[in-house]
């Protein structure tokens, strides 16, 4: 028997995925925006392990390097596409739900959409010519060496080639996320793997072009990708075009926007940087702790895939119900939200440490290995934990459109990490560095409670008076 709220889903008012944000059951609207998320997120990691075989079927150990020394660049631009995605995403869904109240504010959302989608291409554009021209001092920059120079360039000038694409592709996962439309995305990623998967068959087995035939593989597959989501938000979404033509310029649009994403951009930076000290300090070492590393982080993926599916597949809801002043519907959602995250860390942490011996084993024989694998992954699964917390209160900043928290928290853990594992090094060694991460992800999550606590009266006064940014709106068309 059908509920008026399923009727509503398809018939009403509030149609389809439009429901799930406004009045759908809180739970519901978790498993409608986070489970796709999640599964798209543990495919796309699959891939990643798919795709490594299928290079490291060609037997070049130079190949796999090149794609390892490549990976910052794809950071890099996934990190130009958040900063148009996740602040146009955020803006989009809080105007979203200030229509509700004011259907005017509803023309405002295809000035930011548009935006955002040719910000990205613009940007990305720029962003792959200059590094097509500065090729040759990329590659070196990137670490590789003689005879690694060839097969990086290779693959690194393909990617640049693509940038505006890729780009592309990431902005509007999360624009079709900022309606509710979790499923469609998850279907995009999902059917963009499948195709980059037969594209490498035939690239890199069947042609045998290597790493440049993987990054095309990759390229083609998300343009695929951009296709499918233009044709999606121009024949589904009411209020979102992608037509140059509402592109602007205005204060409005740009500050929202760059406010929210470019604490992306910064964290992404952040990350390559950790990432490349981390591995630098830990090969010291020897083979044993980057093998038991590599291991621990692949063990942990899942149960942070699936938080992460929480944290960024409810930042629609928080910001929805944020734009249309819906308090008590923005708690139960951060509410439900961070018992989620805490189900999640704390089963898969009691599985992993009842089954560590078990689980390692799988991977490695080394007993060596599995001494120091144990520690890891005890840090790894706490670090975990704090970094579902922090990223659930980045998302309600984000969310709320307080710019300047979410920027500091997204820059404090590159902050932090840095100085906590060089110290952790110097004196303490190998532990030092294990415990590194666990450490300074403590001490964000602290930043972030201590910074949630003193922003919750300006959210609270958001969610009375509207958002910020038709207040600032109003302000500019009196002083007119």
């Amino acid at each position: 028997m059908s509920t008026t709220s399923d009727l509503e889903s398809v018939t009403g008012g509030i149609r389809g995925n439009r429901w799930y944000l406004s009045s759908a059951p809180i739970v519901r609207a978790l498993v409608h925006l986070c489970v796709p998320m999640a599964a798209a997120m543990i495919v796309s990691a699959v891939y990643n392990v798919i795709n490594a075989g299928f290079i490291g079927s060609l037997h070049d150990t130079t190949l796999l390097a090149a794609v390892t020394f490549g990976s910052p660049i794809l950071g890099l631009v996934m990190a130009v596409g958040g900063v148009f995605g996740t602040g146009g995403g955020s803006l989009i869904s809080r105007l979203l739900g200030a229509a509700e109240n004011d259907p005017a504010r509803a023309d405002e959302i295809k000035h930011v959409s548009s935006f955002a989608l040719w910000g990205s291409v613009i940007v990305g554009a720029v962003f792959g010519v200059v590094g097509l021209l500065l090729l040759h001092p990329l590659v070196s920059v990137l670490g590789a060496n003689s005879a690694a120079v060839p097969a990086t360039s290779a693959f690194v000038g393909v990617m640049l080639a693509f940038v505006p694409v890729l780009a592309a592709a990431f902005c509007l996962e999360q624009l079709v996320r900022a309606e509710g439309a979790a499923r469609q995305v998850m279907i995009g990623l999902l059917a963009s793997t499948v195709a980059n998967l037969v594209f490498d068959v035939l690239f890199i087995l069947v042609l045998r072009w290597g790493v440049a035939g993987a990054a095309l593989s990759m390229g083609l597959a998300n343009l695929g990708v951009v296709i499918y989501f233009i044709v999606w938000l121009t024949r589904h979404s009411e209020h979102m075009s992608v037509s140059p033509r509402w592109f602007t310029m205005r204060r409005a649009v740009l500050g929202p926007v760059f406010g929210v994403g470019v604490g992306e951009l910064l964290q992404s930076a952040f990350l390559i940087v950790t990432s490349l000290v981390l591995n630098n300090l830990a090969a010291g070492y020897g083979d044993g702790p980057l093998a038991a590393m590599g291991v621990a982080v692949r063990i942990a993926q899942v149960p942070e895939f699936l938080v992460m599916g929480v944290t960024l597949g409810v930042l629609p809801l928080l910001a929805y119900s944020y734009g249309k002043g819906d308090k008590s519907r923005l708690a139960s959602a951060l509410r439900a939200s961070a018992i989620t995250v805490g189900g999640i860390t704390l089963i898969f942490s009691v599985v992993v440490f009842a089954f560590c011996d078990q689980v390692f084993s799988a991977f490695v024989a080394d007993r060596s290995v599995l001494a120091i694998g144990a520690t890891i992954i005890t840090a790894q699964l706490v670090s975990m934990i704090f970094n579902g917390f922090a990223g659930l209160i980045t998302s309600l900043f984000q969310a709320t459109g307080r710019a300047l928290p979410a920027t500091v928290l997204s820059m404090t853990q590159g902050i932090l990490f840095i100085p906590i594992v060089i110290l952790g090094n110097l004196w303490f060694g190998l532990p030092g560095i294990i415990w590194s991460l666990t450490v300074s992800e403590g001490a964000v999550l602290v930043i972030g409670l201590a910074m949630w606590l003193a922003s919750r009266r300006a959210i609270d006064r958001g969610l009375a008076e509207g958002s910020p940014e038709r207040a600032e709106e109003v302000l500019e068309q009196a002083a007119a």
